[in-house]
């Protein structure tokens, strides 16, 4: 099969901001996007200890039901004070039985900071993982991490997430400040999607 996409790609996420950061960034490129929530699909249970193994799960899941080619996100945030956490569970952290709270997902993860007594600076990673996945059941994995801090208070109400608490090396504006342009260019996502691009469409 070739590597080279068109046509119609499904973006296997129910989550708004992702759907949103990724739409943006599929723009100049010769596809039709759609969400899984177009389609009606359920979300897969996330059972895999990996960023690669839950994104695996979303993108094979869409493109079996779809029977399009389907793309998948698996990111979170890893606390060096944490010993990586929250890592894959990062969603989990911001569930409520109302849904996702991720103002108390950030006092959480501060707090259990706090709590090890360990000095700032507090290092930290973005990590996106993306899948690719096509109907014959193949793939392609594409990564990306970028460095940083956590800050506290938060600061900022662009982007989504723990974007407001988490300051990336040699910035001075969290992911949460930045203009939507900037943080495209340097975020996890768009440099694990760097690598999407270089293979499916240059």
């Amino acid at each position: 099969m070739s590597d080279h996409l068109s046509g119609t790609i499904v973006l296997a996420s129910h989550n708004a901001g992702k759907l949103r950061e990724i739409a943006a960034l599929l723009l100049p490129y010769d596809v039709e996007v759609k969400s899984a929530k177009d389609f009606g699909l359920s979300e897969p249970d996330e059972t895999e200890e990996t960023f690669a193994g839950n994104a695996r799960l979303k993108a094979h899941h869409a493109a079996r039901e779809t029977g399009l080619p389907a793309l998948s996100d698996d990111s979170g945030l890893s606390v060096i004070a944490l010993d990586g956490r929250p890592g894959v569970h990062t969603a989990d952290w911001a569930e409520t039985e109302h849904g996702r709270d991720f103002d108390m997902a950030m006092e959480k993860v501060w707090q259990a900071v706090q709590i090890t007594g360990r000095p700032a600076p507090y290092s930290a990673a973005f990590h996106c993982t993306l899948c690719l996945a096509f109907p014959d059941g193949s793939d392609k994995i594409f990564e990306g991490t970028v460095e940083g801090v956590l800050v506290w208070p938060k600061r900022g109400d662009r982007g989504f997430g723990f974007d407001p608490m988490f300051l990336p090396e040699g910035e001075t504006e969290t992911l949460g400040e930045m203009d939507p342009e900037r943080k495209h260019a340097i975020s996890h996502r768009s440099l694990a999607f760097e690598k999407f691009v270089k293979v499916c469409f240059d």
